[in-house]
């Protein structure tokens, strides 16, 4: 059983204010009212040997998986949902046009933006006449000002979101041209040293997966270390911390950069127009290093997908048979797209129509 504390901050954050209400914590929630376990579907596929596929974004009838550990392409794109092999793109290398580190991808209508943290580049991409290959359209450079951005979403066609890393607020809103517009929110934490001396190191502790939903105007961010989730309505200006058992992520500081002590948390988080997915791991990081010791390689990912509605009321928790990291869903398919980067055959699907 979980308990979640929900912190519901009523806050003022918006895109043309930064000041702040904040309400004090209204709500426990015990356990997710259902439990279910699903077994996965193997897509088979033999066009791409996948080193680390660690996302996967689904649009329509196009399906691009990004290859974190990439030898020679970051991503490939296959046709959905029979995950036809279609091209590879985003090839790494320090040249024009080459990718050093791939760090997320988002599709934005037909278009598709990848973010590369060594060059501090997004890369709009568009699919040929034929669709079958995609083409480089646009580069933006990220302002000097922004600290190593890891993640990003697109919030409408002149602004992106991009966590802050600097530890003075939540996020940056950068302009389409990279530009640095300003920065909104503030980092959940009760925390006061690191708050007080220690913002760059709480930042790291603090890494989160994110997502935004257009459609109904949800940012959610996952935390990487710990358990907290944060969900921004941007058009009613709310913000919930939602922090499961676990608590918020644990550090230590260690010449002015934040080591993890806790636990594995989130792997990777989608705002449908419904609910929110997240993938969940809990491996504690003193239990990794013992497994390590001994010789055995624990599985990557997480096997568990937690769903939460928009308002953060836990719903649901799903068991995989398989530890994974990146998903897509598709709700009105009623499945679940992951990618297991232990297994040769990494891609699966999961059925949710029960629900």
């Amino acid at each position: 059983m979980y308990i979640f504390i929900i912190a519901c901050l009523v806050s003022l954050i918006t895109f043309s204010s930064c000041q702040q209400e904040v309400q004090k914590p209204n709500s426990v929630y015990v356990n997710f009212p259902q439990t279910v376990k699903l077994k996965a579907r193997v897509i088979s596929q033999d066009s791409v040997m996948f080193r680390y596929p660690f996302r996967i974004h689904i649009r329509e009838d196009k399906a691009v998986v990004m290859d974190l550990h990439a030898t020679e392409y970051f991503f490939h794109a296959f046709s959905y949902p029979d995950f036809h092999y279609l091209t590879s793109f985003g090839r790494r290398g320090d040249a024009p046009e080459e990718i050093l580190s791939a760090e997320n991808f988002r599709w934005n209508g037909r278009f598709l933006w990848t973010l590369d943290s060594n060059k501090s580049e997004l890369t709009r991409f568009g699919f040929a006449s034929s669709s079958d290959s995609l083409l480089s359209l646009e580069v933006v450079s990220l302002d000097e000002e922004l600290l190593r951005a890891l993640d990003f979403v697109q919030y409408d066609d002149s602004t992106f979101i991009i966590p802050d890393y600097s530890g003075d607020s939540r996020f940056c809103l950068v302009s389409r041209q990279g530009k640095l517009l300003r920065k909104v929110g503030n980092i959940p934490t009760t925390n006061e040293d690191a708050l007080e001396s220690a913002r760059p190191a709480l930042a790291q502790a603090w890494r989160s997966f994110i997502d935004y939903n257009p459609h109904n105007g949800i940012l959610v961010a996952a935390t990487q270390l710990g358990e907290v989730l944060e969900i921004y309505n941007l058009k009613d200006s709310t913000h919930i911390a939602c922090i499961g058992p676990n608590g918020e992520p644990e550090f230590q500081i260690s010449q002015g950069y934040g080591i993890p002590t806790g636990i594995m948390g989130f792997s990777d988080v989608q705002v449908t127009d419904t609910a929110i997915y997240v993938v969940f791991q809990g491996r504690a990081f003193k239990d990794i290093a013992q497994k390590a010791r001994q010789g055995i390689n624990l599985p990557d990912g997480g096997e568990h997908i937690y769903v939460f509605s928009l308002e953060a009321k836990p719903l649901r928790k799903y068991v995989l048979d398989h530890y994974v990291h990146g998903i897509s869903v598709d709700e009105q398919k009623g499945v679940i797209i992951t990618t297991d980067v232990n297994k040769d055959e990494p891609i699966l699907e999961y059925s949710i129509n029960c629900m």
